[in-house]
């Protein structure tokens, strides 16, 4: 099942069940504990991302291939790192490449994201998936001068600009997703193919992730986790490849579907 967020046409914001792009079942409820899908049938106005996180986890360097083009050896755990919940993006809106603080290097990255339905505290890896959801596509922009350059060693200023976070269209339920480790993700940029891989080249699988962040730590109804980007990305490639005014970026996942931004300065939206 994918749930949307969505504004009708009384500019009203509600979860729903899609029917197609133009329909939606409104859902009456709390998504993270119990809903139900009534048959009040709604006209999408504009898809908003499916949620807004209580906080965003993401793990860099957790595919085997996307280490290997960085150059960097196997974490022997996950590399943590947080984004700003107003870094969040809906589908269709503008990525802005920053001006105030600004940016020549801002790159694109296709993320699986998990989404949190009830508190996890010390969770165990064979309990994980009693925590989930369901997924949802993500695109960890990355402000590479800012996170390597610029950000006084830690990668948070860089990955947590305004926009930095698109998410959705949909959240598909755990129950849909057999297997969330063997997946085709891409990003596409301009009709061209930039990453394209599978879910299986994860280093640590999702379990492990909730298993590791929970661990001493509450994550909450709510969390969104990003689990990491596979190889690909433009900081990586010669010549290097970094977004600009007038792009057009998609990230698609196999069974969740595709997200899409545009790109845009910040001072000309």
């Amino acid at each position: 099942m994918g749930i949307i967020r969505y504004l009708n046409k009384e500019n009203k914001t509600f979860y729903g069940v899609t029917q197609d792009e133009i329909l939606a079942n409104r859902i009456e409820g709390n998504i993270y504990e119990n809903y139900v899908e009534t048959q009040q049938k709604e006209e999408i106005i504009k898809i908003l991302a499916p949620i807004i996180p209580k906080d965003i986890f993401c793990i860099g360097l957790n595919y085997k291939k996307h280490a290997e083009e960085s150059n960097t050896k196997i974490p022997d755990y996950p590399v943590v790192f947080m984004k700003n919940t107003g870094s969040v993006n809906n589908p269709g809106d503008s990525i802005r490449i920053p001006r105030k603080l600004s940016s020549s290097k801002v790159d694109y990255e296709c993320e699986l994201a998990v989404v949190i339905k009830k508190e996890c505290y010390n969770v165990s890896r064979d309990k994980a998936y009693e925590y989930v959801l369901g997924y949802t596509c993500a695109n960890d922009v990355s402000a590479r001068d800012w996170q390597g350059e610029f950000g006084g060693g830690q990668w948070v200023r860089g990955k947590t600009f305004a926009t930095f976070c698109p998410i959705g269209p949909s959240i598909i339920t755990h129950e849909e997703i057999v297997d969330p480790h063997n997946l085709k993700i891409k990003t596409i940029l301009n009709q061209e193919e930039m990453q394209n891989w599978n879910t299986n080249d994860m280093i640590f699988d999702i379990p492990h992730l909730i298993e590791f962040l929970s661990g001493s730590t509450v994550l909450r109804p709510g969390t969104l986790i990003l689990t990491g980007t596979p190889h690909g990305v433009g900081a990586a490639r010669k010549p290097q490849v970094f977004l600009k005014e007038g792009d057009q970026v998609t990230v698609e996942i196999e069974k969740i579907g595709s997200l899409q931004n545009k790109v845009v300065n910040e001072i000309n939206e």
